[in-house]
């Protein structure tokens, strides 16, 4: 019998379903930011994202610099093109894709 191939994007939303049925699952750094300019509902800066993030303790690091963390995340997931959460609106602020 042939393998079926898994591609990026079924695992993704294999991932993402995992995440939806434990409730008590932390975000990850760009979950926290996707939640977090929603709510907004404006381009945020990441230093600011991560504020938002800490005060509602959706995320949390020990890192040194957690912005830079954040913006580099957001800027790699940018990559994927169409599948990217992410859009970037000027420089240093980023907001959701809408649809």
């Amino acid at each position: 019998m042939a393998k079926k191939k898994t591609t990026t994007k079924g695992k993704a939303k294999n991932a993402a379903a995992a995440r939806a049925k434990k409730p008590d699952a932390k975000l990850s750094c760009l979950g926290a930011a996707a939640q977090v300019l929603k709510a907004q509902g404006e381009p945020m800066n990441c230093k600011a994202m991560v504020e938002v993030m800490a005060a509602k303790e959706l995320w949390a690091t020990d890192a040194p610099t957690p912005a830079a963390t954040l913006s580099s995340a957001i800027l790699r997931e940018m990559k994927k093109g169409d599948d990217s959460r992410f859009k970037k609106t000027g420089r240093g602020l980023f907001a959701l894709v809408e649809g």
